[in-house]
């Protein structure tokens, strides 16, 4: 099993920190990753309360991700220490709008510990190469919704389409792994969210942030190669193995380096998206 710092995810499930009955049953959800939330699931009364459960719960045994509350506010130093918990593999650090804030949150660890920065304002696209270029960032996360009201956009599709690639292209030139996109708010409609998750891949995201377990399967069908793509791909790289450098075309069209880049992301994808369950 992958560890979630190692791991690719298409999935990745929000748990509310003060809902531990609900801990073991996310992991069993078939989400790639899970993210127990301190900050906008848990009320502000509750977040001791949280903490204390999600210490009970912590195992090595099922890594998970934890969204801390930011530096700033009254919860912040408390949820820090959480860090150190086995099991807690990563940060998502909500409103991330500059190196400064990822470097308070890993100033005290001696080992590095994934940061899944949560980029939902316009300071946090503004800035975002600084942000995705800090020392112990692994992926970017685009929190919509709060990005929606923070620059008063209504609608989440199109509208937001330019933001999404400025995500895909910094993550892209500076080495990260490609960003998992924001959530679909309503979580009996299947058509929307599949709608949604497919514009997500189109754009070059590599997954998407789910709010139910319902959502993940059909975000995880939507990311796993066809059966098809899959095929294609072992045609492919089978063809140019046995051309030995001369010249590939398969199906009457040419096999030139980006045809078989693809086909070796796709068989590369079968084997690479984690499971923090």
């Amino acid at each position: 099993m992958l560890t979630t710092h190692e791991a690719h995810f298409h999935s990745l499930l929000f748990v509310p920190g003060d809902r531990p009955e609900r801990f073991d049953k996310a992991l069993k959800s078939g989400a790639h990753a899970i993210i127990i939330d301190l900050e906008d699931a848990v009320a502000p009364t509750a977040k001791a309360q949280a903490r204390t459960a999600i210490a009970s719960w912590a195992s090595a045994e099922h890594p998970v991700l934890l969204r801390i509350n930011g530096p700033g506010t009254p919860w912040f130093d408390e949820d820090v220490e959480l860090l150190d918990l086995p099991g807690i593999s990563g940060v998502v650090l909500p409103k991330a709008e500059s190196s400064e804030a990822i470097a308070i949150v890993t100033k005290d660890f001696t080992s590095d510990i994934p940061v899944y920065p949560l980029i939902e304002t316009a300071a946090g696209i503004w800035n975002v190469r600084d942000v995705a270029s800090t020392h112990g960032v692994r992926q970017l996360l685009f929190g919509t919704l709060d990005f929606q009201v923070d620059m008063n956009i209504e609608g989440d599709g199109a509208e937001l389409d330019p933001y999404r690639a400025s995500l895909v292209l910094v993550s892209r030139v500076l080495g990260l792994k490609p960003p998992i996109d924001g959530v679909t708010p309503v979580i009996d409609d299947l058509q929307r969210l599949t709608q949604e998750t497919v514009n997500s891949k189109r754009r070059g995201f590599a997954g998407k942030l789910c709010i139910h377990p319902k959502q993940v399967g059909p975000v995880n069908d939507v990311f796993r190669p066809s059966e098809a793509d899959v095929a294609w791909a072992k045609r492919v790289l089978i063809s140019v193995a046995k051309a030995q450098g001369a010249a590939v075309a398969l199906d009457g069209k040419m096999v030139d380096r980006p045809v078989v880049l693809r086909a070796e992301q796709i068989l590369a994808s079968l084997t690479e998206v984690g499971d923090a369950a």
